[in-house]
């Protein structure tokens, strides 16, 4: 069956932004690994803050909704006063 040109354009694009999607999702699960492998209160306090933009630029962009975004920011402060 012939696709038209508008369906290999929207094949094109959404193969492009699944690919910038999933790094974007990546990073975002990445930056949790990161901060809830160190050990020190003080060092996840200097981390938290480039770990709250990345939360919310996925909120900007879609990846996550913002309820999900407010829940992992809960959790990861949750997470850092457990800390010594």
């Amino acid at each position: 069956m012939k696709r038209s040109m508008s369906v290999l354009k929207n094949i094109r694009q959404s193969t492009s932004r699944r690919i910038v999607n999933r790094q974007k999702k990546k990073r975002l699960k990445e930056a949790f690994k990161r901060i809830k492998k160190l050990k020190t209160k003080k060092s996840a306090l200097k981390a938290y803050p480039e770990v709250q933009s990345i939360i919310d630029k996925s909120v900007q962009d879609g990846i996550i909704k913002k309820n999900t975004a407010a829940r992992h920011k809960t959790h990861l402060v949750k997470h850092i006063s457990t800390l010594k």
